[in-house]
């Protein structure tokens, strides 16, 4: 009962219904509140003038809403006339429902009549304070709203049944408990206030007192009033109009406007109603039940999602933990990685330090020796050691000579951490949404005959299915290692084709792609096999060459502007399987050392092939030849080169060795073991020497043979 309280209450006084009258919307309002808000109109939208016109269609005529605002809908607490410039505005009340009002324009003239029943102005207008439908009263005024007794005896049965000892009707503060009511006033009294306000003299004398609670059901057992036509106030509601929806009397239907409707018995119609309520309250109730069975719900995932917030986030700290704690065991690996290459690093250079301070004692012992040997005056005692001098003096020149004074470490550190893509993981790191979401796109189509390989690159092309519907919003192409091994992410992105490079050689690569968008990735194309060449066809590589190395033939041949060496790499890469190229020399004058080999992509551009630990080489004049790695000369064998000399150079990852040639003859034993990593194929020359490259060999037969064998 008490959810139904604000029901039975009046929007603008907030009290319960007093002579409750239905408005046309439907709504109901207390009379003495609807004289309250009454607002007087301009002449010309009076209905008199409407039906002069010829537009009034019925007794309440409503108001143009483009042409007056009765409601502020910015909140300022004014309502105006907006078509009007001789209309007062009117200061906008709140009700203590929160509703609207507005107060009268003026205040209501005296009268001899009720309040409630006293004439209105002329030309009113009334504003519902729920719905704000605005219409203007006909001559009738406020008596031209039918009166909602049905309300009224419900607002009766709910004070009654809330009032469990009945209190004073006339207490102005705190209500005492009533010892009389009166039949007459249908008031109960407390002893004071019936002394003071009924006392029992006068026509008072003849109103019957009985106790309250045989007051409160002789009101029960009353008559209920007759509601009386709004329009001939002496007869009473016995049809009701079916196209008017409203009881009507029977002189209303002989000389009123329903004299042509349709009307039916009113309790037939009052039974109909009653049934279609009760049923209409059916559904409602359902809907009722479902919502107090709904709001149990609601309560219960309050306290669910408090439960899975505490062990949500317990779960996300431990992940967090357990990626700080990664992190932390990674960073001591790559400190140990560091303090080796620290201490690998002077250890060479301690080691050097150490030999050049022998050989700089020994050199400053003979510089002392030969001193004093000068002195001698005898001139057959210093013929007799003096070639021996000059030679181990010379010899000692020769040996502080060939890059003796040339640090054998740097003191960078060949080490850069790449923790961009960690970086980028971390900041992309949250919560995969688990909610229903668009579809993910189509499996991509491989476009086969756009795929291609070339060398040691490998050019793939995909398209999404002709009759998809979900777009994608990118694509990842993924490789295997060329043996078999796991896929690899080589390429996210929204285009259609790319191009790999950089794969091994005679190497087969499988290949898939999957499309993705923000609520997933689809499934993996068909998987693609690759095959990439079985030797290596490439040229030299402007990019990275010194500023003074000369290329012509298609960037096959080079030389150098410069009397010192200067290095040049290939284009193209190795890491895996064996490879085997050679150069021709085409010029060679005033017998020049060029160094022939492999390097890191790093390597010093600026002096001979092999004196920084970047190169693998061997440098050769016209009689003889060495290998040299971090400025360190090993192997010294005869035979050189001349114009025309062809030299080779054989990589074999396979064996992890690196092997040299001269006009087809190995050039000493094998050069360098346990070669391992990313290397370029590389030549050191200077102006004196020019040589043409010359790839996509096939290992020499010999060579082959003997790997076969051993």
């Amino acid at each position: 009962m008490e959810e139904m309280e604000e029901e039975l209450k009046c929007p603008v006084c907030g009290s319960f219904y007093r002579e409750p009258i239905i408005l046309p919307c439907s709504h109901n309002i207390c009379q003495a509140c609807a004289r309250n808000i009454l607002v007087q109109t301009p002449e010309s939208e009076s209905p008199q003038s409407r039906r002069a016109s010829g537009s009034g269609v019925s007794d309440y005529d409503y108001l143009d809403l483009d042409k007056m605002s009765l409601y502020s809908e910015a909140d300022s607490g004014y309502g105006s006339y907006g078509g009007f410039a001789s209309a007062p505005t009117t200061p906008c009340q709140k009700s203590p429902n929160g509703v609207r009002v507005f107060p009268p324009a003026m205040p209501p003239p005296a009268t001899h009549l009720s309040p409630a029943l006293a004439s209105v102005p002329r030309n009113s207008c009334i504003t519902c304070p729920q719905c704000h439908r605005s219409l203007i009263l006909d001559d009738r005024g406020l008596r031209g709203f039918p009166k909602n007794r049905v309300l009224e005896g419900v607002i009766d049965r709910y004070q009654q049944s809330k009032a469990a000892a009945l209190k004073c009707q006339l207490c102005e503060k705190a209500p005492k408990e009533a010892t009389v009511m009166c039949e007459q006033c249908d008031v109960f009294y407390c002893d004071p206030c019936r002394l003071r306000c009924h006392p029992p003299r006068g026509p008072l004398a003849k109103h019957r007192l009985v106790p309250p609670a045989q007051g409160r059901v002789s009101r029960r057992l009353s008559p209920r009033k007759v509601s009386t036509c709004t329009d001939h106030e002496l007869e009473n509601h016995s049809m009701y109009c079916v196209q008017c929806k409203m009881p009507v009397c029977y002189q209303c239907l002989e000389e009123g406007k329903h004299s042509s409707h349709e009307v039916k018995a009113l309790g037939a119609m009052w039974k109909l109603h009653k049934s279609q309520l009760s049923q209409a309250l059916n559904g409602l109730s359902d809907r009722a039940k479902e919502a107090k069975e709904f709001l149990v719900q609601l309560r219960n995932m309050v306290q669910q999602i408090q439960e899975n917030s505490v062990e949500f986030e317990a779960c996300l700290v431990a992940q967090c933990d357990a990626l700080i704690d990664a992190l932390n065991r990674r960073k001591a690996q790559l400190l140990a990685r560091v303090n080796k290459e620290h201490e690998h690093k002077l250890k060479v250079v301690r080691d050097q330090i150490s030999h050049c301070t022998v050989k700089l004692r020994q050199t400053t012992g003979l510089m002392e020796y030969c001193l004093e040997v000068i002195k001698e005056n005898d001139p057959s005692g210093f013929l007799q050691i003096s070639d021996a001098l000059i030679r181990r003096v010379h010899l000692t020149e020769d040996q502080w000579g060939k890059g003796t004074l040339t640090p054998r470490m740097t003191t960078d550190f060949d080490l850069s951490l790449d923790n961009s893509p960690l970086l980028q993981s971390i900041h992309q790191l949250d919560f995969v949404q688990m909610k229903a979401s668009p579809p993910v796109p189509a499996t991509p189509i491989l476009q086969l005959e756009d795929c291609c390989t070339h060398n040691n690159s490998a050019t793939l092309s995909w398209k999404q299915p002709p009759l998809s519907t979900v777009p994608a919003e990118g694509y990842i192409l993924e490789l295997d290692d060329g043996n078999g091994g796991q896929f690899r992410e080589v390429y996210v992105g929204k285009e259609t084709m790319c191009t790999v490079d950089g794969l091994h050689f005679n190497s087969t690569y499988n290949a898939r792609i999957k499309a993705f968008n923000k609520t997933g990735v689809s499934q993996y194309s068909k998987t693609l096999v690759l095959q990439t060449s079985e030797v290596a066809w490439f040229a030299f590589d402007p990019g990275s060459a010194h500023s003074d190395i000369i290329f012509s033939n298609d960037n096959l041949t080079v030389t150098c502007s410069s009397y010192d060496d200067r290095v040049v790499l290939g284009k193209t890469g190795f890491s895996k399987g064996v490879h085997y190229w050679e150069l021709t020399v085409d010029r060679y004058d005033n017998h020049p050392d060029p160094a022939f080999g492999v390097a890191r992509i790093d390597v010093m551009k600026d002096v001979m092939l092999g004196k920084d630990d970047k190169a693998w080489a061997m440098y050769v004049d016209n009689n003889r030849s060495w290998f040299m790695h971090n400025n360190s000369h090993t192997n010294r064998t005869e035979g050189g080169i001349t114009k025309g000399a062809t030299i080779g150079v054989l990589l074999d990852f396979n064996r992890k060795t690196l092997t040299f040639f001269i006009n087809d003859e190995q050039q000493g034993p094998i050069a360098f073991e346990n070669v391992e990593g990313l290397f370029f194929p590389a030549v050191s020359l200077n102006r004196n020497v020019q040589v043409t490259l010359r790839t996509g060999l096939q290992v020499p037969d010999f060579y082959s043979s003997r790997a076969s064998i051993a």
